[in-house]
């Protein structure tokens, strides 16, 4: 499933953090890649460790805990601490497929990923080029989101961005672990949970929404894993 989720982060927000992101020091987008990754990476990003890092982090994960189109999506049961990556003067990043497996540094907390996220902090016109590009069954799939504006895809795609000709493009990359791993039966549940909230608003007596409520819960019991 490939989402885009609009104004996870308010205007007033990504001032506040590009503040941050901008005053901070950036490294070799390499630390963070795999071997394969490696060969194809071409950007720069703050270290993981960075204070910089963590406090803008901390208020997307704050801001994710709260929004509740990207909470029905993605069931998240682990999150990585988001990271933070800046595309420019022809930076790109070649055809790849995320990790199967992140360790946060410093703690023995791995997460599997079964699914990527892409918040931008830079809007589309301060930049030329710089789209994520996604790749699945029903072909290919480009972003270039409004600042504050985030994708949800599935971590098994081949995906790429394209090179930034001129601007500055600067965005959080992140992954989680879902409560439930199969991304078929991840859209199931949301399609469920999208329709309940729509009878919920429209017909709030309903007599079928404690049925398929039950329903809901009982898919998600079934395949959930925790």
């Amino acid at each position: 499933m490939l989402l885009k989720i609009p104004a996870v982060l308010s205007k007033e927000q990504i001032a506040q953090g590009r503040a941050v992101l901008e005053a901070a020091e950036w490294v070799d987008g390499n630390v963070t890649a795999g071997y394969q990754s490696s060969q194809e990476k071409n950007n720069i990003q703050l270290p993981e460790e960075s204070t910089a890092a963590r406090q803008v982090g901390d208020m997307i994960l704050e801001a994710l805990a709260k929004q509740l189109t990207f909470m029905s999506a993605a069931l998240p049961c682990k999150i990585f601490p988001p990271l933070f990556n800046c595309y420019q003067n022809g930076h790109a990043f070649g055809a790849h497929v995320d990790n199967a497996v992140r360790y946060v540094k410093g703690t023995p907390v791995k997460i599997r990923t079964d699914l990527s996220m892409t918040l931008f902090f830079s809007g589309p016109e301060e930049y030329e080029g710089g789209e994520l590009v996604i790749e699945d069954t029903y072909g290919s799939h480009k972003a270039k989101l409004a600042a504050g504006d985030m994708l949800l895809y599935p971590s098994t795609s081949l995906h790429h961005v394209t090179p930034v000709s001129s601007g500055r493009r600067l965005a959080s990359f992140f992954w989680l672990e879902s409560m439930v791993r199969s991304d078929e039966q991840r859209r199931i549940l949301f399609d469920l949970d999208r329709s309940l909230q729509k009878i919920r608003l429209e017909t709030p007596d309903h007599v079928e929404l404690v049925p398929l409520t039950s329903v809901y819960h009982n898919l998600l019991r079934q395949w959930v894993s925790t």
